[in-house]
């Protein structure tokens, strides 16, 4: 491994650095934005059966709020179980732009370093291509000095895609993961309001 750093130059590190951040977020993601984790399949259902047992009670309240993203969504819309349709539906909403906004932490990183690998590669490229050119002396061509720059610019192109193709899938997978399961929570809060407030006769 340290053979091929050395080969590749200076310029390979940023692109090291990166890709352990990608790593990094990978598997964070892959972790938390598990189904199970983010909206349990019976979580409304159980809430429904709490909410007509007991009503929405503080403590339904508070163990919806340290669970799940879905809980806290459903738990903003109990906070608001006696008021209209229209407050219940925007405390839902704002709590789900919230959850949201937690669902997306770190995409934009992995996207951006997905964008910037191929750069840095070409960086690493153009660095190569200086060194090859240096190559030449008054004396005459340095043939060590050539292939250590034919080798700067070739690893550090390749180790630039190398990054960039497995962080833009996973950050379009993610993505699309993320947008799934928004809507899925929209739809069940959504489900919630319309049962507690078809047992008002609202």
């Amino acid at each position: 491994m340290w053979q091929v750093i050395q080969a590749a130059g200076w310029p390979i590190w940023p692109l090291i650095f990166a890709s352990v951040i990608a790593l990094g977020i990978i598997g964070e993601r892959a972790w938390s934005l598990r189904n199970r984790a983010v909206a349990p399949p019976d979580l409304l259902a159980q809430v429904v059966q709490e909410l007509q047992q007991a009503g929405a009670s503080g403590q339904l309240i508070a163990r919806l709020n340290q669970g799940s993203p879905l809980g806290r969504i459903l738990a903003a819309g109990l906070r608001n179980v006696k008021a209209s349709r229209e407050l219940m539906r925007e405390s839902i909403e704002e709590a789900g732009r919230a959850v949201t906004y937690d669902l997306d932490r770190f995409l934009t990183t992995l996207g951006t370093i997905a964008s910037m690998s191929p750069l840095l590669g070409l960086f690493g490229t153009t660095v190569g291509m200086i060194e090859m050119f240096s190559a030449q002396t008054p004396s005459g061509l340095n043939p060590v000095q050539l292939a250590h720059g034919i080798s700067v610019a070739l690893y550090n192109t390749a180790y630039g895609l190398v990054v960039a193709i497995p962080s833009m899938i996973f950050y379009r997978h993610y993505r699309a993961k993320v947008d799934a399961l928004v809507i899925s929570m929209e739809q069940q809060a959504v489900r919630l309001v319309d049962i507690v407030h078809a047992g008002r006769g609202a």
